[in-house]
């Protein structure tokens, strides 16, 4: 069997980092920073503790990075909603049903966990505070004064509504982390009821 070369090993690297967040932001998500301990995400990722260690070098640089990460795939979430075909309130729809579910939502959740949390550290923080609640107001705004434009949206202040909207979801999102097996979130066109008020669809 031939050697791998350099461009295959940097390949390999790449695959086994991405594994080792992807299961990180998992296990983050649901315990947030305290209670999670580097031997989780080294079980969640099927990975020895030792080489979890050879990528990140603490708990804090990965969680750093997740941050990082989990607001970069937020804002491309939000942005990617206006590309998909339907009307404005089915596009928030879609949006709500995504970061309410279960697999599509761990970006969201650990951005709720560094926002909420206690012993986060000081350079997540400011990652957060430099994109701050506002500025995903911001983003929806457009779609929000076209359903509004449309009918489906219910009269009022844009600004007010969205950010009741991200309240809600926010909410919802710290209740879904105390991992109450009792607790489901509710369907994503019961929430947006408080929107429409009994407009649109």
């Amino acid at each position: 069997m031939a050697p791998l070369n350099e461009e295959q090993l940097h390949q390999i690297r790449d695959e086994r980092k991405e594994q080792i967040m992807r299961a990180a932001i998992k296990v983050f998500s649901k315990r947030g920073i305290f209670g999670t301990k580097m031997s989780m995400i080294a079980g969640e990722a099927g990975v020895s503790h030792g080489l979890l260690y050879h990528y990140f070098k603490s708990k804090d640089e990965l969680f750093i990075t997740l941050v990082q990460w989990s607001m970069d795939e937020a804002r491309h979430a939000l942005s990617d909603i206006y590309d998909v075909p339907g009307t404005p309130l089915e596009k928030i729809t879609l949006l709500t049903s995504m970061i309410l579910q279960e697999d599509d939502n761990s970006h969201f959740m650990l951005i709720q966990q560094a926002r909420t949390s206690d012993g986060v550290p000081d350079e997540a923080k400011q990652i957060i505070e430099s994109y701050s609640i506002h500025a995903f107001v911001d983003q929806l705004m457009p779609l929000f004064e076209a359903g509004q434009q449309a009918g489906e949206i219910a009269a009022g202040d844009l600004r007010e509504l969205a950010a009741c909207y991200l309240s809600v979801l926010s909410g919802l999102m710290t209740l879904k982390s105390q991992e109450d097996p009792s607790y489901a979130p509710p369907r994503a066109e019961l929430l947006l009821r408080m929107l429409t008020n009994g407009q649109g669809k």
